[in-house]
């Protein structure tokens, strides 16, 4: 294995873009950093695919990514229902907050993010050059990320990112430079990423573990690899290309692995346990009377707030009947938010339209189009509901708990 780069990957260029190479295993390596925001960085790209002398393109995308910039009207086939079953609306929510990022981005500067990365693919495919997707699955690196944090740091990315959904809030110069140094998914998380160790570690530098693990494990067979990064991947990804020894399959595998939470939902079995346990004594200590009272003020609170928060959300009557029911048993159903059920009668009742989904990245830049559009508001019901119910069980266990201590 031999190195044909030094340490400094800034000192060699392509076209003005920052490019390394590597030699490994009979595979060279041309590792061309670019900025997701650039023009020069597209024609680069496509002059580096011209040139003709790579028989190998790998590009620093999912497939997921991939199809959100190749083909964007796939989102109209997107099954809702099965997004809302499979417990999967958080991370639609959060995919729908970086296409929005994305979308003030190629507003303020006229080029779509992640440009550079379609020209690689269309230009691979029109000359007829397998292409290889390195980059993990962003639902992945979405989940590993949040289970790096504490409670807090998830709160605050999550509202983040739901900001990020509602406001059109213009992008300013430092995200803008952070950009044409490092990562999206980087800059999506905004300064918390740089400033949390564990969130830089899944979001940056285990990507890059990856990515080089991808390269390896993929190009067999290759001379000459082309691979299209993003610079601040560019020297994380050289490194670990060259100097990692351990068997590819076995970096990916662990790197694709997302700690499940534990199969005993302990806090949710606390939650249950004190509330039959306060009506038990409520009944036992105060006789029928105080036993119904204690149910009373449990529903009341839970599954009020919990209507409340659907009908804020703009829910169908039958959706706000459905919460009302749904958010007092939340303690008997671990693992399912109270909002999944309101919400899937909210999408079967005004089922999204077509035109819903293709409108669905403009609407969601404002919060009249979150109510307008038929899937952004199946969210909002989610999120509202989960809000509500989530108040109401802290404030009606208060008020069991005063009432016993009276």
């Amino acid at each position: 294995m031999t190195e044909a780069s030094n340490d400094s990957t800034s000192a060699t260029t392509f076209n003005g873009q920052p490019i390394a190479i590597v030699e490994r295993e009979g595979v060279r390596y041309t590792l061309l950093g670019t900025a997701h925001v650039s023009h020069a960085s597209v024609d680069a790209v496509r002059a580096a695919i011209d040139g003709g002398t790579f028989d190998q393109v790998a590009i620093e995308l999912d497939t997921q990514r991939l199809q959100a910039l190749t083909h964007p009207e796939a989102l109209a086939k997107l099954d809702l229902i099965k997004v809302l079953r499979e417990g999967k609306t958080a991370l639609f929510a959060a995919n729908l907050a970086l296409a929005g990022y994305q979308r003030r981005l190629a507003e303020k500067l006229g080029i779509e993010p992640g440009a550079e990365l379609k020209v690689a693919a269309v230009e691979a495919e029109a000359r007829q050059l397998p292409l290889h997707l390195i980059d993990r699955d962003v639902g992945i690196t979405f989940r590993r990320a949040m289970r790096s944090l504490g409670w807090w740091g998830r709160a605050k990315i999550s509202a983040g990112l739901v900001a990020g959904m509602v406001t059109g809030e213009e992008v300013d110069e430092a995200e803008i430079e952070r950009l044409k140094e490092g990562d999206i998914l980087e800059s999506a998380f905004g300064e918390f990423a740089s400033q949390t160790p564990a969130l830089y570690e899944t979001i940056i530098a285990e990507r890059d573990r990856y990515m080089a693990a991808r390269l390896r494990a993929t190009t067999a067979g290759a001379t000459h690899v082309l691979a299209v990064v993003g610079a601040g991947h560019l020297h994380g990804l050289a490194k670990h290309l060259r100097e990692e020894t351990a068997a590819p399959a076995g970096i990916i595998e662990q790197l694709d692995f997302v700690p499940k939470k534990s199969s005993i939902p302990w806090f949710t079995l606390a939650i249950t346990t004190l509330v039959v346990a306060s009506f038990a004594y409520g009944f036992w200590h105060g006789g029928r009377d105080l036993g119904t009272a204690l149910i009373v003020q449990w529903v009341l609170f839970t599954g009020g707030l919990g209507a409340l928060g659907c009908l804020l959300a703009g829910g169908h009557p039958l959706s706000i009947v459905t919460a009302f029911v749904a958010a007092p048993l939340k303690p008997f159903h671990p693992g399912v938010p109270a909002g999944t059920f309101s919400a899937l009668v909210e999408a079967r009742i005004r089922k999204p339209t077509y035109g819903d989904f293709l409108d669905l990245r403009d609407d969601v830049q404002s919060v009249g189009g979150w109510y307008r559009n038929r899937v952004a508001r199946v969210l909002v019901n989610f999120m509202l509901t989960n809000l509500g119910t989530a108040i109401g069980v802290w404030i009606g266990g208060a008020r069991i708990l005063s009432k016993l201590l009276a």
